[in-house]
């Protein structure tokens, strides 16, 4: 794949199901953790040509909104927000330059497939059975990827995320080993209240981690420090789909944050 990828629209579908099934097939070899919670490690998530046109895709700051929820609160005293965001759905990606937003539209096309989406369900079933029960695989779910760039100063406490989520994905996107200590913690919760960390997450290129969110999956990320330039990965978060609240949720939420994005774009010009 290379950055002309996505120019008609036969060479796009094939881009995205090929892309599909060879992220589908790199959950599926996903090395399997139970501790502190059960989780997915994963070693090469895209192909090497994918991952390399990606980090030579790369949006410029300018690109980027800020991030809402847990984020915000971590912003810099002088305003400046440490974690910012690109949603990788079509509306959102379309002022990208042409070269870039052929990229990004096959990756965020081949992330919200069904084969990526069925490969994830299969892979977790053990915490989804334990939170959904016997049918899990029945369970509606909505998957919402986005690119994210952290800067120094982005942290977050330890938090297990929030019900409306069912499957927390994020796939680390370095170029190259320099920043592995900043990857992902996973903690233990005590009897006592204490989270001592169990074991962290490397963040490695091309690599990344999975679990079903439950209420005992506390993960943090200590305070990116200033050998860091920009720490980007791409989250992909399934939410519970399940029911009219949560289908009207979903969607209306993508609107919203679409409009959102429109205005800011408008008055950028």
């Amino acid at each position: 794949m290379d950055q002309s990828i996505g120019l008609s629209t036969g060479d796009r579908r094939r881009a995205v199901e090929t892309l599909s099934r060879f992220v589908a097939s790199a959950v599926e070899l996903g090395r399997a953790g139970d501790a502190p919670f059960y989780h997915l490690v994963f070693d090469r998530i895209f192909p090497d040509d994918v991952y390399n046109a990606m980090l030579a895709a790369m949006p410029v700051a300018a690109d980027y909104r800020p991030m809402s929820g847990r984020s915000k609160s971590h912003d810099l005293t002088d305003g400046t927000h440490t974690r910012v965001k690109i949603d990788l759905f079509p509306e959102y990606i379309r002022s990208l330059p042409p070269e870039k937003r052929a990229v990004w539209d096959v990756v965020g096309r081949a992330l919200c497939s069904e084969t990526v989406k069925r490969a994830f369900v299969q892979r977790l079933a053990p915490g989804l059975r334990r939170r959904f029960g016997a049918d899990f695989a029945k369970v509606g779910m909505y998957p919402i990827p986005i690119l994210t760039r952290d800067i120094p100063g982005y942290k977050i406490p330890p938090h297990p995320d929030t019900r409306w989520k069912g499957i927390t994905v994020q796939l680390y996107l370095p170029r190259d080993d320099a920043t592995s200590h900043i990857g992902t913690i996973f903690h233990d919760r005590l009897p006592d209240g204490s989270m001592p960390k169990r074991t962290q997450m490397k963040f490695l290129p091309n690599t990344g981690y999975a679990f079903a969110v439950a209420e005992d999956t506390w993960h943090s990320a200590d305070t990116v420090g200033p050998e860091v330039k920009t720490r980007d990965s791409i989250l992909l978060t399934y939410f519970v789909d399940q029911g009219l609240l949560r289908f009207l949720r979903n969607r209306g939420k993508r609107v919203g944050n679409f409009l959102g994005n429109e205005i800011r774009y408008r008055l950028r010009r």
